[in-house]
């Protein structure tokens, strides 16, 4: 996610899924329920060598905990049972656990108060599609594993005529606390003191509400990081179009407490040996977003 504090999220699972359908429905359009991801989930062997980079805080327990926001598909979003939490970015970190010795327990969280939730020992790692920036590697160890950019997403053949150079005057949706507000922001900026009309921005607690508010003509479209633009178009059955290409490609990292430097250490070294033995293209392959692989993963890069 690119967020201030964390990322966004495009839910289409469960509560998510139902905003999405309802919207979809009033529309005339047919809810898309195929899901990405499909065949067995990776399995990585435990390194001895790895896990003793664990601190005995954290492994004490066999497990690691993890705060999530479940509403950023295809990242990490509710599965069909409404508590399940599935996605790209749950499958990488429960392998890069598993190269560890431990088992990754999701808990779903606002996304705003994972960070915050880490430092104060609630969660012992975010993962949720964290944009890494000054501000979060300021608060945080982060740990790049993946890269992306922002995409535009509007209805489909774009009858409001949105630019991403000129979107004055549109009604934008965003997910809140994402680095999408900061930019549509700026834009609105830019609009202001050429003179032209603001753009309305629409802050929505979950990506999955944003989506909703385009897909039924409520806003004129919507910024998101590129996996999740592209899994809402997918979703909707014909009635989105991405816009434009996805710019300002960043690293995600995983989010770690300032004071759990070795811990970061174990993380990151676990990334790299899922990279050298292919189990990390695999997921990412498997949930059709491998353009957003990385070679070298870092902490605070």
């Amino acid at each position: 996610m690119f967020n201030i504090n964390g990322g966004g999220r495009a839910a289409l699972g469960a509560a998510g899924a139902t905003l999405l359908a309802l919207s979809l429905t009033a529309c005339g359009a047919k809810e898309n329920t195929d899901q990405p991801g499909g065949g067995p989930s990776v399995t990585a062997t435990a390194d001895a060598s790895l896990a003793a980079k664990v601190p005995d805080t954290i492994k004490s327990d066999g497990k690691i905990v993890v705060g999530t926001d479940s509403t950023y598909a295809p990242a990490e979003y509710l599965d069909a049972d409404g508590k399940t939490v599935i996605g790209f970015d749950v499958e990488l970190f429960n392998a890069v656990a598993a190269k560890l010795g431990l088992k990754a327990e999701f808990v779903s969280a606002p996304f705003g108060d994972i960070i915050s939730g880490v430092n104060s020992d609630k969660y012992e790692i975010g993962v949720s599609s964290f944009t890494v920036n000054d501000e979060r590697k300021a608060q945080a160890n982060m740990v790049s594993y993946f890269q992306v950019g922002t995409q535009w997403v509007t209805k489909k053949g774009n009858p409001a005529g949105v630019a991403l150079d000129n979107a004055c005057g549109k009604k934008i949706a965003v997910q809140k606390d994402t680095v999408q507000v900061e930019d549509i922001t700026k834009r609105s900026k830019a609009c202001t003191d050429a003179g032209k009309p603001a753009i309305t921005i629409e802050q929505f607690p979950g990506q999955d509400a944003a989506t909703a508010a385009v897909v039924s003509g409520k806003d004129d479209a919507m910024l998101a990081d590129y996996p999740v633009g592209v899994y809402a178009v997918t979703q909707s059955n014909g009635a989105l179009d991405l816009l434009d290409k996805q710019y300002e490609a960043a690293p995600y990292g995983y989010v770690v407490a300032k004071d759990q430097a070795q811990f970061a250490e174990a993380v990151r070294d676990a990334t790299k040996a899922l990279i050298a033995d292919g189990s990390y293209k695999t997921v990412l392959d498997k949930w059709k977003v491998g353009d957003g692989a990385i070679t070298d993963p870092a902490i605070n890069p």
